[in-house]
Parts: C-alpha cells; sequence; structure tokens
C-alpha cells in the first residue's frame, strides 16, 4: 500500500490521510456510542464513498 501512495501527487496523498484520519474518528466516536460495529462500518463507508469521488476530480 505505501508504494500506492508513492504514486500518488502529494495533494492527493494529503486528502488520503485526512480521509483516513477523519474516518477512523467518526468510527470511534460512533461505536463509542454503542452502535455496533456493522453500523459504525456502514456509516463510515458511506462517508468515505464520497470522500473517494473528492481525489478523482481535483485538479491536478
Amino acid at each position: 500500500m505505501r508504494d500506492r501512495w508513492e504514486l500518488a501527487t502529494p495533494a492527493a496523498r494529503a486528502r488520503g490521510d485526512q480521509d483516513n484520519r477523519l474516518q477512523h474518528h467518526r468510527w470511534v466516536v460512533v461505536t463509542e456510542r454503542r452502535k455496533r460495529h456493522t453500523v459504525a462500518n456502514v456509516a463510515t463507508a458511506r462517508e468515505s464513498a464520497g470522500w473517494c469521488w473528492s481525489p478523482a476530480v481535483m485538479d491536478a
């Protein structure tokens, strides 16, 4: 995975790192509210889908 990160532009790497941190925080918050892990996974996956689209449309 680190090899793929090296192929990305610095802006895309920053956006991906930001997404990873945000989604982890979101997952922790949802599980702390005593939601099932599957519910937390679906919530973060739905939010992450939007983030996955953003680097695709970023200016190079």
